[in-house]
């Protein structure tokens, strides 16, 4: 279902002379690190290892420098604000599915003026997409993100910029994928209608319900973080992910305010890794997804930088901001 493009790894390997490659894969793909690590090793020669920690993005690229010639990432595209590392090579595992002949009654509901959106694995359905839309009298436009989006039309979870350069010009979007969390930031950041497409079973769902019950979850979390007296400000060393202009700001921002700020850099953000600091509410400058999808983990309020505004006073509930990570992210020695 998956395209692991197993002859263009072992090719690149081949050419670059590599003598020990790391593998780096999301949790949902590692049930082929095995397979793709034995076929690998056995093709090219090479000393083939797989890296057992989470991977949730190329933000989260492993630093494989010093301990590998070579790193092979899947299931993400680069992004093109954190540079260009000859010695990796992103594997973006298309998926081979295509779209079905009841795709034009799932999708028979929808406004007129359509934005169509994708993660990388359901990209190629994109232009098929647009034909089936235009087909039916539809206008369908692909959006072209920041710096931090390699693709037209891609959306991650953490930034929704090819949607926002649409904006003005649809009505709403279609989203063709599975899950919700990438769908889920671009509900939340453009505040126009979301469709959801699954490719495998046509089915179409409207993200207004899911929406509506996080932003129902983040109105809590910031009205139990007012009375907050004490903030511990996350920062993350993941290159995709460090905002360390923002946790000045936001450090700052919660000291003028009277209260105090303990900053804490971390590589994993977990319940575990926050439990021993005396604080009353979290920041979170890393991924905004940390403080959002898995606020019910902790056991104290967790906010996000422009949800910490909120609670400050400096931004009214009116205004809520889904926290986008902006191009360029900050590199650390």
């Amino acid at each position: 279902m998956f395209d692991f493009e197993q002859d263009r790894i072992v090719a690149w390997i081949r050419d670059g002379g590599y003598a020990s490659v790391a593998l780096q894969l999301p949790e949902g793909l590692k049930v082929r690190a095995a397979e793709l690590s034995d076929e690998i090793s056995e093709r090219t020669g090479a000393s083939v290892a797989v890296i057992g920690l989470p991977c949730y993005g190329a933000c989260d690229l492993y630093d494989h420098k010093g301990r590998f010639d070579a790193l092979v990432h899947f299931g993400h595209s680069p992004i093109p604000s954190q540079g260009d590392d000859p010695t990796v090579l992103y594997i973006e595992s298309r998926s081979d599915v295509g779209l079905g002949g009841d795709v034009e009654d799932a999708i028979s509901g929808i406004p007129q003026r359509i934005g169509v959106l994708a993660t990388v694995q359901y990209l190629g359905l994109i232009p098929d997409m647009v034909v089936i839309l235009e087909s039916t009298g539809r206008t369908a436009l692909v959006g072209e993100g920041d710096d931090r989006i390699c693709h037209p039309g891609q959306v991650l979870g953490c930034n929704c910029s090819a949607a926002e350069a649409v904006l003005g010009d649809v009505d709403a979007f279609l989203y063709i994928g599975e899950g919700d969390f990438h769908p889920l930031a671009v509900a939340l950041g453009v505040g126009k209608p979301v469709y959801v497409l699954n490719p495998i079973t046509t089915e179409l769902r409207d993200m207004s319900q899911t929406r509506d019950r996080m932003l129902r979850r983040r109105f809590a979390a910031i009205e139990s973080a007012r009375l907050a007296n004490s903030f511990l400000v996350v920062e993350s060393r993941k290159i995709g992910q460090n905002r360390r202009e923002e946790a000045d700001r936001i450090c700052a921002a919660i000291r003028e305010s009277g209260r105090s700020a303990c900053r804490v850099l971390l590589d994993e953000i977990n319940p575990d890794a926050l439990a021993a600091y005396r604080v009353d509410a979290y920041v979170n400058t890393a991924c905004p997804r940390i403080a959002m999808d898995d606020s019910a983990r902790y056991g104290k309020p967790m906010l996000t930088v422009t949800e910490l505004e909120i609670a400050l006073g400096l931004r009214e509930w009116a205004d809520y901001e889904f926290d986008q990570i902006r191009p360029a992210p900050v590199r650390l020695s």
